[in-house]
């Protein structure tokens, strides 16, 4: 009986392969594929970490980025080779001076701010095609209102591995507008929501609209989190301070030129 599975088995596949019809297995699917082989470099390791906000076509709005032109420059990214971080491995080239091995030039972090809904349906299809990871930084008050990701979508996005939650703070209140309790309770009852809904440990913050005190930083991680970003521009490196990492901000109408010029620094 045994024998004759597997003659049946192999004859199907024959016949598959004579009609040139693809065989698609269970391992076959848009999961990005994490970098198994790292090593430590000798000289900093400074990288990119890209800031967007909404995906939208919405002229004059500096905050929108049209989906086509999103999905340029992840293209760009994608046959350039770049390597795109979760923030597990964008603390880990900070704290260890590891990068993925044939990456060395090569890394890039992808974050969003604020958790708006079209991150779900217009940037995520593109990342999905492309194998490429982000991260959102949600408003957690934000969460199930309109236009902003819901519970459903964030659990999905979760589970597809190709996104990862951090948090923006409970109201997206600047924080240099708050003494040290109130910045405790913002950090501390955002990640705390996103832990228990999307079971998961929340490392990173992204501070509102950039804007942070001399003592966010240590609220920051009395909180819980291991990192923090904030709207500086230029490259991230760790001499800047693991709560104070700069980005570059993603503009509508940015020339290939110009985004390249963020991913280099210069």
């Amino acid at each position: 009986m045994k024998k004759l599975f597997l003659i049946v088995f192999t004859t199907f596949f024959v016949v598959l392969s004579f009609l040139n019809i693809p065989v698609v297995s269970a391992s076959s699917s848009h999961h990005r594929k994490e970098h198994t082989h790292w090593k430590k470099v000798t000289a900093p390791v400074s990288f990119p970490i890209l800031m967007y906000h909404s995906i939208a076509n919405i002229p004059g709005n500096s905050l929108c980025l049209p989906p086509e032109q999103f999905e340029h420059q992840m293209e760009l990214l994608h046959k350039e080779g770049y390597y795109t971080l979760t923030p597990n491995e964008a603390y880990r080239v900070l704290t260890r001076q590891e990068v993925p091995v044939g990456k060395e030039n090569k890394i890039v972090f992808i974050t969003f701010d604020d958790g708006y809904e079209n991150n779900y349906s217009s940037a995520y299809p593109i990342l999905k095609k492309l194998s490429l990871h982000a991260t959102i930084g949600m408003i957690t008050d934000k969460i199930n209102t309109p236009d902003m990701l819901s519970t459903n979508e964030l659990k999905k996005l979760r589970k597809e591995k190709l996104v990862s939650i951090a948090s923006h703070t409970v109201s997206h209140t600047e924080l240099n507008t708050l003494n040290t309790e109130q910045q405790l309770v913002e950090m501390a009852n955002s990640r705390g929501l996103l832990n228990r809904s999307l079971k998961q440990n929340t490392i990173l913050l992204i501070y509102p609209v950039g804007r942070y005190t001399p003592a966010s930083p240590f609220i920051a991680q009395r909180a819980g989190y291991k990192f923090a970003l904030t709207t500086k521009p230029g490259l991230a490196n760790a001499s800047q301070g693991l709560y104070e990492l700069h980005r570059q901000r993603v503009i509508p109408n940015m020339s290939d030129e110009s985004f390249n010029q963020l991913l280099s620094g210069n």
